[in-house]
């Protein structure tokens, strides 16, 4: 996909406004890459839960448009504004960015996004993801979070799509294995995936409460 800058279509003040807004003597899209706001003991946590869903109410398809079609930074934050208001109508969009995995760091706000959509059309996206990208067991992209993201659709839908991806020495297991010192790592493990997205998704709806 061509990278646009938001300036070549009029809209060049998104990147300041939306993506490194600093709410917290950081920028928005370093805060959200970091998952700091996920940790209760963080100072600033409620005025960027504030200031997040704020923009998320606000911001206009248009604007979200324009900060797809640039850098990794204005994604990320594109896909938590669009997850946290489950702006479903961009689920193609979001679907088609995570697949294509062209820039790093943005695919894990794509995972929270479908995981908030919460419906078998985006758990058949995260299914095409981990088909595509775990055999790839020398790709460190998105899996992870891709993984968790469906465990969570799992739990909700009564379904399993991630069942066959999860058995024991099945594509999970040899996917985390390729890397030794991943071998055993408590962090990624299948319960520690679906549970840092839950922690994501309750952060989104327990501030969207206020």
């Amino acid at each position: 996909m061509p990278f646009q800058h938001p300036e070549e279509v009029g809209l060049g003040y998104v990147i300041e406004r939306y993506a490194a807004r600093k709410d917290s003597g950081h920028a928005r899209y370093l805060v959200l890459k970091s998952g700091r706001f996920l940790r209760p003991e963080w100072p600033h946590g409620e005025r960027f839960a504030h200031h997040l869903i704020d923009d998320a109410a606000t911001i206009t398809d248009a604007e979200l448009e324009a900060l797809f079609g640039y850098e990794w930074r204005s994604r990320l934050t594109a896909a938590w504004l669009i997850g946290v208001d489950r702006r479903d109508r961009f689920r193609e969009r979001i679907g088609d960015l995570l697949l294509a995995s062209e820039v790093c760091f943005s695919g894990s706000a794509y995972c929270f996004a479908l995981a908030r959509f919460g419906t078998h059309a985006d758990a058949e996206i995260l299914t095409a993801y981990l088909d595509h990208y775990l055999p790839r067991t020398d790709l460190r992209y998105d899996q992870p979070a891709a993984l968790g993201a469906l465990l969570r659709l799992d739990a909700h839908l009564g379904t399993h799509h991630a069942d066959r991806f999860t058995q024991p020495d099945g594509l999970w297991d040899q996917w985390v294995n390729a890397l030794a010192h991943l071998r055993g790592h408590p962090a990624y493990t299948p319960v520690e995936r679906r549970r840092s997205t839950d922690l994501q998704c309750e952060f989104a709806n327990s501030w969207r409460r206020l």
